[in-house]
């Protein structure tokens, strides 16, 4: 059985910076893109970023670029998003997938099962 788990979400300021990890089991890891989604209260999820199977390809949200790092340890079957310059638009709840293209890219992705999601809560 596939399990996603977030975790490092919480309460910081504007400017501020937080690192989420997910960590999985149950999944041939390194052989899957893995992306992560955020969702505001009374919006959609929406895409954050992503990253290919094999670390190479990143894709990020143009509402992030530059601010946020996609990153994996396939020894530890763990994805990261690395969360700098924080605003309080970054404010949602975080969710990690898997991509079974290994591409990562969310505009030809194919995804998985989703974590439970953990709270980013950012005061201006």
């Amino acid at each position: 059985q596939v399990q996603l788990v977030e975790s490092g979400g919480g309460l910081v300021q504007a400017g501020d910076s937080l690192r989420l990890s997910c960590a999985t089991s149950g999944l041939s890891f390194s052989r899957y893109g893995l992306d992560w989604f955020r969702q505001a209260p009374g919006k959609e999820r929406e895409f954050v970023a992503g990253i290919s199977d094999n670390g190479y390809s990143t894709y990020y949200a143009d509402s992030v670029k530059g601010r946020f790092t996609i990153s994996r340890d396939n020894a530890k079957n763990t994805v990261y998003l690395q969360m700098n310059s924080l605003k309080p638009e970054d404010t949602a709840v975080y969710y990690c997938t898997y991509d079974r293209t290994g591409w990562g890219n969310p505009r030809a992705a194919d995804f998985g099962s989703w974590g439970q999601g953990t709270q980013v809560t950012v005061s201006s």
